[in-house]
């Protein structure tokens, strides 16, 4: 594994999406190893107070690390959580030697830098049965379950919980300064998220809301579609090792779906407030728990947020072979 290998490896990790865009991770690199370790001071106390969000977009940024180092031809292993004695060393990835990567592999790279989580509105357009197919699949390659939800039913119940966690969320004075810290006026400001990445207001209240993020100044009101496709990223425990397997899943779908032309937004309120995520479990029937919900459709690009650069968040790099 060469210098230049890792170098694109980790500049691929780091453009994986993490909550109000804190990007917490660090990268310890060795010799023919890179340790991926938890940003303990980057973890939201309001909206993520054990971390488990932060545990996925750790677990996004290994995915987008692994697909880096497949499509450049060689062979990857990893173990999540190596060490029991340090909780917050949450994967180490190894090089073991040259294999072709496969057609997927290269294809989901490929789609790293174009993913963007998009705020605006999407058009009134199907995703097709086999698109849906695809991303289930992506799902199922990380030992994670994707719910589509296509029952009207269960479509409903889950846009309510949906709505109160949002208005809850609105309302609580602790998670709006929260969140205020992390939006950002600065253009140069490299993590948060910054005012022109929110949506514009709606003409009418959408049956499912987004997150409000800031002012929207300058910004026309749109309509909203009414029912955007729901997807649902479920495994049956709830450990840190579910949610780093949870948030390679997540990533490889969310890869996935910009591959095949989708967008995507998350819906985090019903999964970072305890009773709502309860109710979500209940509305799917115990079969496992919810660790991020997306929100699918087909829109116009965006632009990309801005990233900590690979040396801001790597240490050790003068001991990569080659």
């Amino acid at each position: 594994m060469t210098s230049t290998q890792i170098e694109k490896a980790l500049a691929a990790a780091v453009l994986a999406p993490s909550p109000h865009n804190t990007q917490p991770w660090l990268f310890e690199v060795g010799a023919g190893y890179v340790d991926l370790v938890l940003d303990e001071s980057r973890i939201l106390p309001v909206a993520d107070p054990h971390g488990r969000e932060a545990r996925m977009a750790c677990g996004a940024a290994l995915l987008n690390m692994r697909l880096s180092l497949r499509s450049q031809g060689l062979h990857v292993h990893w173990k999540l959580l190596p060490d029991p004695g340090r909780p917050a060393l949450l994967a180490r990835l190894r090089v073991g030697g040259l294999e072709a990567p496969q057609s997927d592999e290269q294809l989901l790279a490929a789609a790293i830098p174009r993913r963007h989580t998009n705020r605006r509105p999407f058009r009134e357009e199907p995703v097709p049965v086999a698109v849906r197919r695809t991303l289930r699949q992506a799902a199922l390659r990380e030992g994670a379950h994707l719910m589509v939800v296509e029952d009207p039913a269960r479509y409903g119940a889950i846009a309510r919980v949906l709505r109160l966690a949002e208005f809850t969320q609105r309302q609580d004075p602790g998670f709006q300064s929260e969140l205020a810290k992390w939006l950002s006026r600065e253009p140069a400001r490299p993590d948060g998220v910054p005012l022109l990445a929110g949506g514009p207001p709606p003409v009418t209240e959408p049956l499912v809301l987004l997150r409000e993020y800031g002012a929207s100044e300058g910004k026309a009101p749109r309509e909203y579609e009414q029912e955007p496709l729901l997807a649902i990223v479920v495994t049956p425990h709830d450990t840190p090792r579910d949610h780093l397997r949870s948030g390679q899943a997540m990533q490889r779908v969310l890869l996935a779906a910009t591959a095949c032309g989708l967008s995507a937004s998350f819906l985090s309120a019903a999964v970072e407030l305890s009773p709502s995520r309860a109710s979500l479990r209940t509305v799917l029937d115990g079969e496992g728990y919810a660790q991020t919900i997306l929100r699918l459709g087909y829109s116009d690009a965006v632009p990309q947020t801005r990233r900590r650069p690979v040396s801001a968040v790597s240490t050790n790099a003068h001991r990569v072979d080659g």
